[in-house]
């Protein structure tokens, strides 16, 4: 069974990383059988990076990538694409990841409220000591790279700059996407594709998790067809499986941290018979000291002395 490392869920949704939210939907759509690993820091897959495909002696990153090594394995969702459909699919994928994926990075990574309040205490939570404490700083710069080298053009060379342009960018986006799908369940027939499975990756995380900065969810919340979407994907394709990620989720937590307590045990116990062979070392052991005991001679003489004087 292929294995598929990423990110854990919450807030109703099976992962909160949004490129995994992407794997996890395909999968359900082409019937893929996957072993779903929720790890809690990125360098406990291979490549230091979620999520990963690991099927054998295959190990795959990206998401692009690893729909197309289920493709070739046979779980294929877009077989009922037309050739006109598939070649509308790549090109609203690649408008999702240069209008919507920004917005989306600094909804999450760079804004203030939204940083401080529910992303890095959510990561944190998931990362143990003292790993905690660098991880979502790090994942926040990578999104504020991420973010200027896509947007961060001239005239827009600052976030500041970038910032009012990104958002603009991302309700066209979403317009467009709402009119794309209209009435219908999915966006090309009665059945889900990867344009499906990346829309729910990108939109959901944006539309479930609870933010205190709603700029750009609100402007979501307009639009009820997307609302809509994202709800009957949860509903047909994860609302069973959900109490069963929560559990994995949270024997990945226990696991890492029972191996934590282990390591700090192990490493008192090192230090406390160092201190000790330290202790009994020739060179630290305390020498006796030997007291000089004055003479009765001379005791009487300085006496006598000190009298006479």
């Amino acid at each position: 069974m292929m294995e598929l490392r990423c990110w854990g869920g919450d807030w109703g949704l099976p992962s909160v990383h949004p490129e995994s939210l992407v794997v996890l939907a395909y999968a359900r759509f082409a019937g893929a059988p996957l072993k779903v690993n929720p790890v809690d820091y990125t360098w406990a897959s291979s490549k230091g990076i979620v999520p990963i495909l690991i099927s054998e002696l295959n190990v795959i990153t990206h998401p692009a990538k690893i729909l197309t090594f289920f493709r070739k394995q046979k779980y294929n969702a877009d077989y009922v694409l037309s050739a006109k459909e598939g070649s509308d699919t790549l090109a609203y994928i690649a408008l999702l990841e240069e209008k919507l994926l920004p917005a989306l990075l600094h909804t999450f990574w760079v804004e203030t409220e939204n940083y401080s309040i529910v992303t890095r205490p959510w990561y944190a939570s998931r990362t143990p000591f003292p790993l905690n404490y660098y991880l979502p700083g790090k994942l926040s710069q990578e999104a504020v790279n991420r973010i200027l080298v896509t947007k961060g053009q001239p005239p827009l060379c600052s976030l500041n700059e970038v910032e009012a342009q990104i958002y603009r960018d991302a309700k066209e986006c979403l317009n467009l996407l709402s009119n794309q799908l209209g009435t219908s369940q999915f966006f090309f027939g009665n059945l889900p594709t990867s344009l499906d499975a990346y829309v729910f990756g990108f939109v959901a995380p944006l539309y479930k998790v609870h933010l205190p900065k709603v700029h750009l969810k609100e402007h979501l919340k307009q639009l009820s067809n997307l609302c809509q979407f994202c709800d009957n994907i949860i509903g047909s394709y994860f609302m069973q499986n959900n109490a069963d990620i929560s559990i994995v989720v949270q024997e990945a937590i226990d696991a890492n941290l029972q191996k934590l307590t282990q390591l700090v045990n192990k490493e008192s116990n090192l230090i406390e018979k160092m201190d000790d062979n330290l202790w009994r070392s020739p060179q630290n052991r305390p020498k006796k000291r030997t007291t000089l005991k004055p003479s009765a001679t001379t005791e009487y003489g300085n006496s006598s002395h000190n009298l006479t004087t």
